[in-house]
């Protein structure tokens, strides 16, 4: 039996895959049930020969621009993923797959390192910011902070550098190995008492207790408290060694909601006016 992509299925062009370079993206999952399922018509016509499928997806060329195909390397239709034949919309499976499939190809492409932003605003801020590094450097991770740390761990990356808005900082500085605000509730009160360690205003750490947003409490604290910038991003490395392997290489930058850079932990990228690097 042969298994084939036809229209609209896309065709693996980069190791690190399940399935090698030159191949249709139809993973083994799914070609273990297409098989199955070839087979069993098959038995039920009493019939026995060879048999070629084809898979045909109507508009999965243009549907494959919705999706990350292409800076994994599957170019020309979407890929057939799944394991079960049980679909899960935007399931945690789902992207923890993807997120560990970006981290195969980088490696296996001869990458080291890899930026991890949360979507894609902040992966074309991160980009504009490390231009020398290749597309398929960038990983975006959602709110899956701990798991794409273990997984970069895993796979013997040397480096992970967090690109990273200020709203997910606070959480990622929390501790939290998932950040979604169902999970991980971005308590201000937090954010408060880094203020008033960091020597700021009592007063300041109460109107960041009270505000109603990070972005709210962002705009309270960045003009002239960088130590209370400095400490979440400090305390984004501690959270992010814990899920890391050790010996890995963790950088964090963060972003104001502009895109700007207000806190580098390596020093090395330009700051806000007002803020460190």
């Amino acid at each position: 039996m042969t298994i084939t992509g036809g229209r609209g299925v896309g065709r693996v062009t980069r190791p690190g895959l399940e399935m090698p370079p030159g191949e249709a993206a139809i993973n083994p999952g799914p070609r273990e049930m297409i098989a199955r399922a070839a087979r069993a018509v098959l038995a039920r016509a009493g019939v026995s020969r060879a048999v070629a499928v084809e898979i045909v997806v109507p508009r999965g060329d243009e549907l494959a621009l919705r999706t990350l195909n292409a800076r994994l390397g599957i170019l020309g239709g979407i890929s057939i993923l799944g394991t079960t034949g049980v679909v899960r919309p935007l399931s945690h499976e789902a992207y923890s797959a993807t997120i560990r499939s970006a981290l195969s190809v980088a490696r296996a492409t001869g990458l080291t390192q890899v930026v991890f932003t949360t979507g894609r605003r902040s992966e074309r801020h991160a980009q504009r910011l490390l231009p020398d590094l290749p597309e398929v450097a960038f990983v975006q991770i959602g709110d899956f902070f701990g798991f794409a740390l273990e997984t970069a761990g895993a796979f013997g990356l040397a480096q992970a550098t967090l690109a990273v808005f200020f709203g997910k900082a606070v959480k990622m500085a929390q501790g939290a190995a998932h950040t979604h605000a169902a999970r991980s509730a971005m308590t201000l009160a937090h954010l408060a008492q880094w203020n008033r360690e960091a020597g700021a205003d009592p007063r300041l750490a109460a109107e960041v207790a009270a505000a109603n947003t990070a972005r709210q409490a962002f705009e309270l604290i960045r003009r002239g408290h960088p130590a209370v910038i400095a400490a979440v991003g400090r305390r984004i490395r501690e959270a992010a060694r814990g899920f890391a392997a050790t010996g890995m290489a963790v950088r964090v930058v963060i972003l104001d909601f502009d895109g700007a850079v207000t806190y580098d932990s390596a020093g090395r990228l330009a700051a806000a006016p007002g803020h460190p690097t």
